[in-house]
């Protein structure tokens, strides 16, 4: 009796870990650079700018993980929705055109991804790690590996670099996504079918769950998230490049497992997944002001992400 105790209060204290970081991290750095502006409201607007894509990316990785899959080609896929956008947006100059292209681009993408792992049964990871190549290599040839600015004023403001008051447009985005992600995954069937076939996809199926359909669409969903965060992407920097997005893979997996996505499948979180995503932007924001270089940072960021994954997998041995 006393050990199922304590290892139920083991399991919420592993669940609600992210709210405890989020909290300790705030402290200490509010504590050893508060006189480096870290809590003024500039840096704290800066960090949510910051992590809005990734905090995006991590609403549709947390659909994948929580069915079991994982998508690695969201990077290349965030580069070749930026660069749609670009294109459409200079030869057509039309913003309705462009979103409906990039975020088509997105659709495609995860459907061929959700075909293959689901059809074909090769293993989301392998997928995606292939789709990833296909998708970087169209969007280098689509400029010959030039970026291509984007002098839409209109777009630039909706779709990244422009404030209402104090909030980032890029913020409201964050928003609205979380809202429609938290709310799916939570109050729909489709969200219990997609944690139903991540727990256990034989018991699932049993139950009349159509497993693979849920799968293709998981993966749709974090394909169409990619893309829109290439659009923001394009929106916030004015241009668009191949690079965009490439490093940003395992930052939102991370953000997704600090959050208190299982890696394993059968649990996931959109709220936090979000404050996941804030947790590696301040830590990323912090160790800036200390005064540690790039290449520290991406250190400590990367031993975090091992952490991430390590006791996520713990968990789910032991589980």
């Amino acid at each position: 009796m006393v050990r199922a105790r304590l290892a139920s209060s083991v399991r919420s204290l592993r669940q609600n870990l992210v709210y405890f970081s989020f909290g300790a991290m705030l402290l200490f750095f509010a504590i050893t650079i508060h006189d480096r502006g870290f809590l003024s409201l500039f840096n704290l607007m800066n960090i949510l700018r910051q992590t809005a894509v990734v905090s995006i990316m991590a609403v549709g990785m947390t659909f994948a993980l929580a069915a079991r899959e994982i998508d690695l080609s969201i990077g290349s896929l965030v580069s070749l929705s930026a660069l749609t956008t670009a294109v459409v947006l200079t030869r057509l100059h039309s913003i309705p055109l462009a979103m409906l292209a990039s975020l088509g681009v997105g659709a495609a993408t995860g459907l061929v991804n959700g075909f293959i792992t689901t059809k074909a049964k090769v293993p989301a990871f392998l997928t995606t790690l292939g789709t990833a190549g296909v998708l970087s290599g169209l969007a280098m040839s689509i400029t010959n590996s030039e970026s291509i600015p984007i002098l839409n004023e209109t777009f630039n403001f909706f779709f990244g670099s422009g404030d209402v008051g104090p909030v980032s447009t890029l913020f409201l985005w964050t928003i609205v996504i979380l809202l429609v992600g938290h709310l799916l995954l939570k109050h729909t069937t489709f969200g219990r079918a997609v944690l139903a076939t991540g727990g256990n996809r034989a018991a699932a199926r049993f139950s009349g769950i159509r497993t693979d359909a849920t799968r293709i669409s998981a993966l749709v969903i974090c394909s169409l998230t990619a893309s829109l965060a290439g659009i923001l992407y394009a929106g916030r920097l004015h241009s668009a490049r191949y690079t965009l997005g490439q490093s940003d893979v395992m930052t939102v997996i991370a953000a997704s497992i600090i959050g208190g996505t299982s890696f394993s499948g059968g649990r996931g979180t959109i709220i936090g997944a979000f404050v996941g995503s804030i947790v590696m932007g301040m830590l990323n924001n912090g160790l800036l002001l200390i005064g540690f270089s790039g290449a520290e940072q991406t250190i400590a960021l990367g031993v975090v992400i091992v952490i991430a994954i390590t006791v996520s997998l713990r968990e789910s041995l032991e589980t």
